[in-house]
């Protein structure tokens, strides 16, 4: 090939390369979103878990919220004060005032109080268990005991206890939800800690019937009801049913005449209540 043509060639190339790079750098100069710096500062303070507990879809995403206001750094559940504190300083905004959220079961039927009508032999997983015939326990609803939702916990704020009942540390808990995806039976709720009255059931049977099944299943039998007040505890379907929103006009009182300790005034962690534990206050 003649060198003048190779010449050519080269020269064309590059002004075809260069053109090209001068319309990239204009379009990204055009396009180009800003964003606040402050972000990536935020970011490298939070702990990284991108949990989602903080209402989020991650770490990142809070730091947005953080900076556009419609966050408050309390709302990282899985900071401690003086991180938080951290995060607020950087930011230059107030730390705010988080209402610690905690994993609760609504189940107490461990298996010192709950029938169980047959042996599960096969994977030892709550999943695998209630895919086969529920997976043996009397009462269809109830906890296996099987700990998926411990296994899936990266807190270790899950561990089981004697009667094959999960329980929950709430100073590890950030309330991210793993558990409640993990759980077949769907046993697992997010709840601020302040919401002191928890129903530790959800059987749909009633009265002898649950009770045959379970020690310490809720019975329907409207004791709670009427000595909470007016309209925070209502029966449906064979259950007692909080209604949270109104969780702060009652007190412990609405507890002290249930005859299996199904529903619980919970002040912080809860227990597996036994029948002799009726009325008694955590």
């Amino acid at each position: 090939m003649n060198p003048s043509d190779i010449l050519a060639a080269v020269l064309v190339l590059g002004g075809v390369g260069l053109v090209f790079g001068v319309l990239i750098a204009l379009a990204n100069m055009k396009l180009k979103v800003w964003e606040d710096p402050r972000i990536d500062g935020a970011v490298d303070l939070l702990p990284g878990t991108n949990c989602g507990a903080c209402g989020y879809a991650g770490c990142r995403a809070f730091a947005e919220g953080l900076i556009e206001g419609a966050a408050q750094p309390a709302g990282c559940t899985n900071m401690g004060e003086d991180d938080v504190l951290e995060v607020a300083s950087f930011l230059g905004v107030e730390a705010g005032e988080a209402n610690k959220r905690v994993a609760r079961l609504l189940c107490a039927g461990g298996s010192n109080v709950a029938l169980q009508r047959g042996d599960y032999h096969g994977r030892m997983t709550c999943a695998a268990a209630a895919a086969v015939a529920g997976g043996g326990k009397g009462c269809t609803w109830g906890c296996l005991g099987l700990a998926d939702c411990a296994d899936v916990c990266d807190f270790d704020a899950i561990t089981m206890n004697a009667h094959d009942l999960p329980v929950v540390a709430p100073a590890l808990c950030t309330a991210c939800g793993d558990c409640v995806e993990a759980c077949p039976k769907d046993l697992f709720t997010i709840m601020p800690l302040d919401q002191h009255l928890i129903v530790q059931c959800k059987s749909m049977l009633e009265g002898d019937e649950a009770e045959a099944l379970c020690q310490v299943a809720c019975t329907a039998c409207g004791r709670c009801v009427d000595d909470a007040q007016a309209g925070v505890i209502s029966i449906d379907g064979g259950l007692a049913v909080v209604d949270y929103a109104k969780n702060e006009q009652t007190g412990p009182e609405a507890i002290q005449r249930c005859p299996t300790a199904a529903i619980q005034w919970i002040e912080y962690a809860q227990f597996a209540p036994t029948r002799e534990t009726a009325g008694s206050v955590s």
